[in-house]
């Protein structure tokens, strides 16, 4: 399994409803597409910061899963233009579970 360990920074006070967003739109529909999502896990030490994974079952279908994503309808016309303007940044980190060894939740 391909992990991606993401860190998310919002805007000053736009953590909640960001986070409104990501598990009532987003989340759903990475789970559609195959992606897991573990998370997201808020920041103790800073109110506008939270992390989170997205699982891949492996490599090779990392950039047409994020492609089915990215330039599909919801994230278009919707999630793109609502949810960056609240990100201050973000930064990804590529891991691999070689052992699958994390048991991801498939609600």
């Amino acid at each position: 399994m391909i992990i991606e360990m993401r860190t998310y920074k919002t805007k000053p006070g736009t953590r909640t409803k960001f986070l409104e967003i990501f598990r009532s739109e987003s989340i759903p529909a990475h789970r559609e597409i195959g992606m897991k999502i573990l998370g997201p896990f808020l920041s103790i030490e800073d109110p506008d910061t939270f992390f989170f994974m997205r699982g891949f079952p492996d490599l090779a279908s990392r950039e047409p899963m994020k492609a089915k994503f990215y330039k599909g309808d919801l994230w278009k016309s919707e999630l793109e233009t609502i949810l960056m303007p609240m990100l201050e940044k973000y930064e990804v980190v590529l891991v691999e579970d070689s052992e699958d060894l994390i048991h991801w939740e498939t609600e």
